[in-house]
């Protein structure tokens, strides 16, 4: 008998795990079942704004591998609108309803991938009866959003409530289709990813685009009329509304997991080790947006929920189910974003994640452009560096700015990946053309100005 996999959730890591065991074991030797609660799978869900906004003009585009073709061309069983309610560890089986046809199927398991993502952050103040309130995590939230946005009557006014990278990016693609958008975020800037006088930039671009951004405001309620979402509450005061997007941030989905008994770590994901494998639970491995990870930098576990190492969580865990050998080495938190035509970088420890782990470190701002001076389309660049004291080892790199910016933090992340100084980095070998760069890049110039303060502090 043909030993048997079950997938926990159909998208990034589960996918990517299922491929890549089907590489390596064929239908004989290997039944794979896959349970997605939603209609799609293998999708681009940091997609999504692009496609509300019309930027990208067919949803299909944001579909990477759908589930006939999953089914047809890697012979994995994936049942849509099947919701996993129950491990069962001791028999070796799981529960799932059919979100559709009502019911209930058990399905038995010699291995278990569980990647069931993150849950978006929803407090209290957030429920309400009323039509027209939106998160944005699954392809199955943005068509929601995007027929509430496409039907009559069209909605004029937005609130996004949270100033993430969700927040930020939907707050763009509401403008860029005429509402009129308002932004509550709690803390004292958006972007908290970056520092404060990183997220100035950003808040001062938004603001350029016709962004109210109301920061250090708290909402406290939701309110509807007629069945239809009108007034965001909040301790500064209403604000009227006839679509809300809600950018709160996720958690890991780790309900049925702790509840089967899987190990949870600090950060509240799944504890898993360099293959994926979850520590004392014989064939169980787990990916994606649902565990925690080694930070190679700080040396803490955290949370990173990102689909680019969802993917290459899945493909280690598949590649190790089925029988090779592949290890996941941990993050930094490089990260990318863009508000309008500004870019927005960041990678590796922020000031109080620095102090946070106990470095000393000093830290610079350079301001250069992302051409040569004389170049048409040269436009500033702001890099921001944090270096260990006193040895100059790079700990985090943000970069705000517009064109050729944000790809730039990969050279940083390289450098941070790599345990370079920033003294190392001024001796770097990087491309040069007046289209692309001044003589003295950025990056380049703010690794010397670090070397300096190292110097003199």
């Amino acid at each position: 008998m043909a030993q048997r996999l079950i997938v926990v959730g159909g998208d990034a890591a589960g996918m990517a795990a299922a491929a890549q065991a089907r590489r390596r074991r064929d239908r004989d030797d290997l039944e794979i079942i896959a349970f997605e609660r939603g209609h799609f799978t293998s999708y681009s869900a940091c997609g999504i704004p692009y496609w509300i906004s019309g930027l990208v003009a067919d949803r299909e585009q944001l579909v990477a591998r759908s589930p006939a073709t999953h089914r047809d061309d890697f012979g994995i069983d994936v049942r849509t609108r099947h919701e996993v309610v129950a491990i069962d560890l001791v028999r070796r089986e799981v529960v799932a309803r059919d979100l559709d046809g009502g019911g209930e199927v058990r399905e038995r398991f010699d291995t278990l991938m569980y990647a069931a993502g993150a849950v978006p952050a929803k407090p209290g103040w957030a429920r309400t009866d009323a039509a027209g309130v939106f998160g944005v995590q699954t392809l199955d939230d943005g068509s929601a959003l995007r027929a509430w946005l496409d039907a009559d009557p069209q909605p004029r006014r937005a609130v996004v409530v949270g100033g993430g990278y969700i927040g930020v990016e939907m707050a763009e693609a509401l403008v860029r289709r005429g509402l009129s958008v308002t932004l509550v975020e709690r803390d004292e800037q958006p972007m908290s990813t970056v520092d404060p006088d990183m997220a100035r930039l950003v808040t001062d671009a938004m603001r350029g685009l016709g962004v109210d951004i109301r920061t250090g405001v708290g909402v406290t309620g939701l309110s509807g009329r007629d069945g239809r979402i009108a007034e965001v509450a909040t301790d500064d005061g209403p604000i009227p509304a006839d679509v809300v997007v809600l950018g709160l941030g996720v958690r890991p989905n780790t309900a049925l997991a702790e509840a089967a008994g899987l190990p949870l770590g600090p950060t509240g994901g799944i504890r898993v080790d360099r293959r994926m494998r979850v520590p004392g639970v014989a064939g169980v491995w787990a990916a994606g947006d649902c565990v925690e990870t080694l930070h190679r930098v700080s040396g803490m576990p955290v949370h990173v929920p990102l689909g680019t190492h969802a993917n290459k969580q899945g493909r280690v865990a598949g590649i190790n189910i089925g029988g090779g050998y592949a290890t996941f080495a941990g993050v930094i938190g490089t990260a990318v974003t863009k508000v309008c035509d500004l870019e927005v970088g960041r990678t590796g420890l922020r000031e109080r994640d620095a102090r946070a782990a106990g470095f000393e470190f000093v830290t610079v701002i350079a301001e250069s452009t992302n051409r040569a001076g004389y170049y048409p389309g040269a436009r500033p660049m702001t890099v921001k560096l944090i270096a260990e004291r006193p040895g100059g080892r790079l700990l985090g790199a943000q970069i705000v700015g517009w064109s050729e910016a944000a790809k730039r933090i990969d050279t940083l992340a390289v450098a941070l990946w790599n345990k370079m100084t920033v003294d190392d980095m001024t001796a770097l070998d990087l491309g040069y053309a007046p289209p692309y760069a001044p003589v003295w890049d950025p990056v380049l110039i703010a690794a010397r100005k670090a070397v300096d303060a190292l110097a003199t502090r």
